[in-house]
């Protein structure tokens, strides 16, 4: 009777919630009050995959989703990216009939890395991806380890995980782990032989703590590591990046299989090969796989492009509180070759948390923005004034503050030609997007 109460009492929140815009959670949460234990009384696919880590989640989920769809399989997702336990109750308990029973071939589950442990506490995937860990979030998840630590009891041992080679620290989970797929990056054009970044959170071994030796890197610590003192190193992996060009905008994955980039960022390419690795392991074919990838427009809106006066803009979102996010987005204005200005907007902090804490900021590789191509910055939003604190500890010296998103936008328009980059969070993108004019 409680699961049944359960499912009802779901199904109806959630339509109510649609016809407000919301509901994603809390449908959920009303079920687990009522049966804390229905995802154990419910029937699941015979495939369920998960996909947690500090960046990527929901962009590799939504590849993942487009590729079994292509390759013939019924899909159920959490597409509104609610990724804690109560969103994973809701997905589940809508797409549920009342006995019970989800009707797909496969559920798909972005999950929250911290919370993973108690959404895996009644049944577990039979694959689970893992994109990376670093620092994201620093009020909400302190150190990377902390987190690893909160996902380990998700790692049940009949799982079969499918992790980063790259990362030293996710890696880890391969630990006393019979079934284990990795995928990574040889090196390229874009390697370099140190780690970089304004922290190295890779400089010690995460196993033993001592130093570790880096063969290549890729951006901050994700490259070939090996400790200097036990057996923890960069894995041989099944899913290879063996070619990367992100001049030309290509990728190949196990010296065959060629992919375009849509969006030419190495972050990208490690969602592709998570998203690829996950579909070959689903049986799906790489040539179904590469032409879903070729085609695919990322739906969550990380990348978009407008015009502002005599302006082309390129608004790249980043994560909040995560240093790496920006930094990559970062090194793709730095990879332009042509004139630019940039501007960057820090005007929320947190997407769900009430918080004014921005010593992420300072994690955040601003130098990079030190080329030649960039010949302006500007600081915009509520933070602005953190941020040019932080910029006066750069080489740069070209870069204004104007605190009004509104004033920059026509502070911009009204002068040069020159594209333009925008630098900010998902809470921020709209307020930028409200004064600029759409692509035609």
């Amino acid at each position: 009777m409680k699961k049944l109460l359960a499912i009802v009492l779901c199904k109806l929140g959630r339509a109510v919630g649609k016809l407000v815009g919301k509901g994603s959670s809390l449908p959920g949460k009303l079920a687990l009050k009522v049966c804390p234990d229905i995802l154990r009384r419910v029937q699941l696919p015979p495939q369920i995959i998960a996909v947690t880590g500090s960046n990527g989640k929901t962009s590799t989920v939504e590849m993942i989703a487009a590729i079994l769809r292509a390759g013939g399989k019924s899909v159920v997702y959490n597409e509104e990216g609610s990724n804690q336990i109560e969103g994973v109750t809701t997905l589940v308990l809508t797409h549920a009939a009342l006995t019970g029973k989800v009707n797909a071939d496969v559920l798909l589950i972005e999950s929250d890395e911290r919370y993973a442990a108690k959404t895996f506490r009644y049944f577990y995937p039979t694959e689970f991806v893992v994109t990376n860990l670093y620092r994201d979030q620093l009020t909400r998840n302190g150190h990377p380890e902390w987190v690893y630590d909160a996902l380990v009891p998700a790692m049940h041992p009949n799982t079969e995980l499918i992790l980063n080679a790259d990362d030293p620290l996710s890696s880890c989970f391969a630990e006393g782990h019979e079934k284990v797929q990795w995928f990574g990056l040889d090196r390229c054009s874009i390697s370099a032989d140190t780690p970089s970044g304004v922290y190295h959170d890779g400089a010690y071994c995460p196993l033993c703590r001592h130093p570790m030796e880096y063969e290549y890197v890729h951006y901050n610590q994700i490259g070939s590591y090996r400790c200097t003192n036990c057996a923890h190193a960069k894995p041989k992996t099944d899913f290879t990046a063996t070619a990367l060009d992100l001049d030309a905008g290509t990728l190949t994955i196990d010296n065959e299989t060629e992919i375009q980039l849509a969006f030419r960022s190495i972050y990208n390419v490690y969602n592709i090969l998570a998203a690829y690795a996950a579909g070959r392991r689903a049986g799906i074919p790489s040539e179904t796989i590469t032409g879903v990838i070729n085609r695919y427009v990322l739906k969550n809106g990380r990348m978009q492009t407008f015009r502002l006066g005599a302006h082309h803009g390129t608004l790249l979102t980043s994560k909040h509180e995560n240093s790496i996010a920006y930094d990559t987005n970062l090194r793709y204005v730095a990879s332009s070759k042509e004139d630019c200005v940039v501007l960057v907007i820090v005007d929320a902090v947190s997407r769900k948390y009430f918080t004014s804490e921005t010593s992420w900021l300072w994690d955040i590789d601003f130098d990079q923005l030190n080329v030649p191509q960039v010949k302006r910055v500007i600081l915009s939003g509520r933070y602005c004034n953190d941020l040019a604190e932080r910029f006066f500890f750069t080489a740069l010296t070209e870069w204004s503050v104007e605190p009004d998103i509104a004033a920059a936008a026509a502070q911009l328009r009204e002068s040069g030609s020159e594209e333009v980059y925008v630098i900010t969070c998902f809470s921020d993108r709209d307020k930028l997007l409200t004064h600029v004019e759409k692509e035609a």
